[in-house]
């Protein structure tokens, strides 16, 4: 039983790693052996991250990746503890409605609003503007975050604000000097995973932009790979480098992300 299961994790690790490994050595090689069926390339070149950098727009669409993420991430993390404290501290008519409320803006698919968001960014003339995508951003990992924060936010007795209250802290002095420093742990969930949302997302990205010089990194990437003809060392060099980040993110936070969603599920 245990051998059985340790193939099926084998089997399944492979899986996963695979494609990861496949993109990365792929971009090392030279153009005419990327679509070879070669495990191991047999040269190494830089060749195609030179190019990407000197005869692309990918460094401008990673500047403007970072950009959104870093707003988005900082944003995220300004409303979503403040609203968190509100609803989950609290005591105000129609709190139980408005938690229902968050939780019901991931009833529809998001595909769903590409028009109505175009027309009212359109109407705020935020069409072909980094703003437009981080208001997107922020209003679609804020809901989550805010449901993931009732974990630690529970975690945290309420004797704690009855004290604070009895030493004159308002709730905005107790929110920043007692829960704050005790749900570190969920504030970098939120974090990373406002991050993660807007770093990867195309679908809005894709309609609000229509400059080439505000294209982030997964509409450049499309433009990259071409229409009709696909630079393969182009596509996977890009590939490669927009996934270090994410892979870097998660080297050094990677473990607040696993103990938030851990402790965020359990109340």
């Amino acid at each position: 039983m245990r051998a059985g299961r340790l193939i099926v994790a084998i089997v399944l690790l492979l899986l996963i790693v695979f494609p990861f490994y496949w993109v990365i050595s792929s971009s090392f090689k030279p153009t005419n052996q990327i679509l070879k069926p070669e495990f191991f390339p047999h040269s190494f070149t830089l060749e195609h991250y030179r190019q990407l950098f000197a005869q692309t727009a990918y460094k401008h669409n990673l500047l403007n990746s970072v950009l959104v993420a870093a707003a988005t991430l900082a944003f995220s993390v300004a409303v979503v503890i403040p609203a968190s404290f509100a609803i989950y501290r609290m005591k105000f008519l129609g709190r139980s409605l408005v938690f229902r409320l968050i939780l019901a803006t991931y009833i529809f698919p998001g595909i769903l609003l590409l028009v109505p968001v175009y027309q009212m960014m359109s109407t705020l003339h935020l069409v072909d503007s980094l703003w437009s995508l981080i208001i997107i951003n922020v209003t679609f990992a804020a809901p989550f975050s805010i449901w993931l924060m009732q974990g630690f936010f529970d975690s945290v007795p309420k004797a704690l604000d009855e004290a604070a209250a009895l030493d004159g802290a308002g709730p905005m002095r107790t929110l920043t000097t007692v829960i704050l420093p005790l749900i570190r742990p969920g504030i970098a969930t939120i974090a990373i995973y406002g991050f993660i949302t807007s770093w990867t997302e195309y679908s809005f990205a894709s309609v609000l932009i229509t400059s080439d010089a505000l294209r982030t990194l997964p509409v450049g990437l499309k433009a990259i790979m071409g229409q009709y003809t696909v630079r393969w060392g182009w596509t996977t060099a890009g590939a490669v480098l927009t996934l270090l980040p994410v892979v870097l993110f998660f080297a050094l936070f990677g473990k607040f992300f696993v103990r938030g969603l851990t402790a965020g599920a359990v109340k």
